[in-house]
């Protein structure tokens, strides 16, 4: 059993190599497994609107998504394959796996990261390969890339590093979790726009990957630091010495335009079009010809200072603290509409709702549909704004229509974290 998680604050730049700040919700992912005795992978879902698949775990390939985005079941083999690749059973076993779970496909929860990372549990289950939860969860992001998506590991972190009670500021490099205890007041709520966002169906997502690392390199370019050695901003940033707000200042001095073209860009870099595209672009992104480098590092440094700020309101508990994290995860949002560009009039909806009502809200995931994390202070103010969401919101959507509203808009808190029962018994496996 795997929980998902909700990211609070800090949208985008994990990535960057910069903190953020989730945590577990109820919601969960099950995963019923036992080895078999044919070499095949098995894989059932309980949704029958997803077909079975089968596989030879010795010779089964992963490819790259269409436009309609990959087949369920490959998240699943990213997992089994991030194992196989780990640690080279020498047989790998066959496996027998059920899948179910209660939380909508691409509402920006991280139902996919969830199942890749209980992939990974559950085949180092079978095959006997005890793993520490930081080994775990790096296994898990690095092995979602099989799929193509560049991401930066908070979803994978947070399902295993997740603590009942708090939430966790989860930093890289090494990896580690700190857990936050958030104001007795604070309730979150989720709502979900009902516009689905897959991000490994288009390039979307990788392309504001590849942005920060070419706003990354071409800052380094600008300071005369080997460009070829910096692709996260939190590496310059510790080459350089510089603070956040340091670092948002050059932004300001260096990148000046507000798009640059492919052949602007491969003149300041003095390479050829194939070096460009082979070691600065992704597969899905090798097409693109304007890159916005200024917002989306303006983005990550502000970003990535509302995280810090978030995480020390939180810590001094004032009576204040609800009111100064509501206003950071407006900020948030405003960013990832306008400098980001991966939010959706749906988003951009249930946020305005939200502001109306005093509450908090910004869209939480990749973006481009999914869900929003709303603060509201008190359960008085949670049940009014949920009401008022499924009233005015919800009530005129037709994606709506015969569904329990209760799944698509509900309240929760940091949660029982990253409990792991697996199925002969024990609690964990985890050493």
């Amino acid at each position: 059993m795997f929980y998902y998680r909700v990211n609070i604050i800090g949208e985008h730049v994990d990535y960057c190599g910069y903190p953020v700040l989730p945590m577990a919700i109820e919601q969960t992912i099950l995963l019923a497994m036992a080895p078999s005795d044919d070499n095949l992978v098995h894989l059932k879902n309980i949704d029958p609107k997803y077909k079975p698949f089968k596989c030879n775990i010795n010779t089964f390939t992963i490819d790259l998504p269409g436009s309609t985005g990959p087949e369920w079941y490959k998240y699943f083999l990213c997992g089994v394959k991030g194992i196989i690749e780990f640690a080279k059973p020498t047989h790998p076993r066959g496996m027998m796996v059920v899948l179910s779970g209660n939380i909508p496909p691409a509402s920006g929860l991280s139902s996919s990261s969830a199942v890749v990372s209980a992939s990974v549990l559950g085949t180092a289950f079978i095959h006997n390969i005890p793993l520490d939860k930081q080994s775990l969860a790096t296994i898990s992001a690095d092995c979602e890339r099989f799929i193509g998506t560049q991401g930066g590991g908070m979803d994978q972190a947070i399902a295993y590093l997740a603590k009942q009670g708090c939430a966790q500021f989860i930093e890289w490099n090494p990896l580690r979790a700190t857990s936050i205890n958030l104001p007795n007041n604070a309730v979150f709520v989720i709502a979900n726009s009902l516009t689905e966002a897959n991000k490994a169906a288009t390039s979307d997502f990788n392309q504001r990957v590849v942005e920060c690392r070419l706003a990354c390199r071409f800052l380094a370019k600008k300071m005369q630091i080997n460009w070829r050695d910096m692709w996260r901003f939190s590496a310059l940033q510790t080459a350089v010495n510089y603070s956040l707000e340091e670092m948002e200042g050059i932004t300001n001095k260096y990148l000046t335009q507000l798009a640059y073209t492919r052949d602007e860009l491969l003149n300041f870099f003095e390479i050829d079009a194939d070096d460009f595209a082979e070691n600065l672009l992704t597969p899905n992104t090798r097409d693109a010809q304007v890159f916005k480098l200024r917002q989306r590092a303006l983005h990550v440094f502000q970003e990535a200072i509302r995280v810090n700020t978030f995480v020390e309101v939180a810590k001094q508990q004032s009576s204040e603290a609800v009111h100064l994290m509501k206003q950071l995860m407006r900020q948030s949002h405003e960013s990832l509409k306008t400098l980001y560009e991966c939010s959706h009039p749906n988003l951009d909806k249930l946020v305005q709702i939200s502001d109306s009502l005093n509450v908090g809200a910004r869209l939480t995931g990749a973006g481009w549909g999914g869900c929003i994390v709303a603060l509201c202070d008190g359960m008085d103010q949670c049940v009014e704004y949920i009401n008022y969401l499924k009233q005015s919101y919800y009530a005129s959507l037709k994606q709506a229509e015969g569904r329990n509203l209760d799944e698509i808009v509900f309240a929760t808190s940091p949660q029982r974290g990253a409990e792991i029962y697996l199925m002969d018994g024990t609690q964990t496996f985890i050493e």
